[in-house]
């Protein structure tokens, strides 16, 4: 099997450390490519660092700001984040959105910094990546209100249910799944995964966080661990394992326009 792992933080301080011994692992797992995601356009710097490093081996990167990060935002950041885009491998702007779990930034300044990146992204025509965590509803008005074209939106490690994934569908936007839709408490999650059609469906790692099963207690998750979530994938839409893999690298270089090596 081929597998893409859209999503995976080895710029983190967890997986920083050991990326020749994580990138190794993932090829060995049959993963062909890896997207470095960010929280801030400072490790930004670090995954362009990486990208350019691992090119041969299909390392790419996104750039932007995570709500979290919000309140530290600067002025610049529409200017920033155009430089940054701009560099190699970078293939999208995410994770961007609305947390309103940890509120680790005030709320109108998580509203204001996700309006102004997808304006960003509209005007750069970029894939981007959404995070969205109990602020479903003003997310979608956000998406909504900005204008950006929806078949060029992703929402990262997807945890609706039903309603909310036939909300991103009609929106246009594909759906991608990390190891949370393994879990036995993530029926929802399952039954949702059931609903996206087989051209919008991604998978990842969201890594270092989030093993999935069969792997829960590994402390510190990778992209290797992408092929648990596919297979998992794959037996719950009655798929056959390899026809999954493909379908979900079809919709990662298309979607991120990976020129692949």
């Amino acid at each position: 099997m081929k597998l893409i792992d859209t999503h995976a933080h080895i710029a983190h301080g967890r997986l920083y450390q050991q990326v020749d011994s994580v990138l190794d692992r993932a090829a060995a797992a049959g993963v062909v490519a890896t997207i470095c995601a960010v929280g801030d356009l400072a490790e930004s710097k670090t995954a362009l660092g990486l990208a350019r490093k691992y090119a041969s081996q299909n390392v790419f990167w996104i750039t932007g700001i995570h709500p979290h990060e919000a309140k530290d935002a600067p002025a610049e950041t529409p200017r920033i984040l155009g430089e940054l885009y701009a560099k190699e491998r970078c293939v999208g702007i995410g994770e961007i959105g609305l947390d309103y779990h940890y509120d680790f930034s005030p709320r109108p300044r998580q509203r204001e910094v996700f309006a102004t990146q997808l304006e960003v992204a509209k005007n750069l025509s970029a894939a981007i990546i959404i995070h969205t965590r109990e602020a479903f509803d003003e997310t979608m008005e956000i998406l909504r209100s900005s204008g950006v074209d929806g078949s060029r939106v992703i929402f990262h490690s997807f945890t609706g249910g039903e309603d909310e994934v036939r909300t991103v569908l009609d929106f246009g936007a594909a759906v991608s799944f990390s190891g949370i839709v393994t879990f036995k408490s993530a029926a929802d999650i399952q039954r949702a995964a059931l609903l996206v059609p087989d051209d919008r469906i991604l998978v990842e790692t969201d890594c270092p966080y989030l093993s999935p099963e069969p792997m829960r207690k590994m402390k510190t998750n990778e992209p290797a661990n992408v092929a648990h979530v596919a297979a998992f994938l794959a037996n719950l839409r009655n798929t056959p394992p390899e026809n999954f893999a493909r379908g979900t690298t079809e919709n990662a270089i298309r979607l991120f326009n990976l020129n692949l090596s």
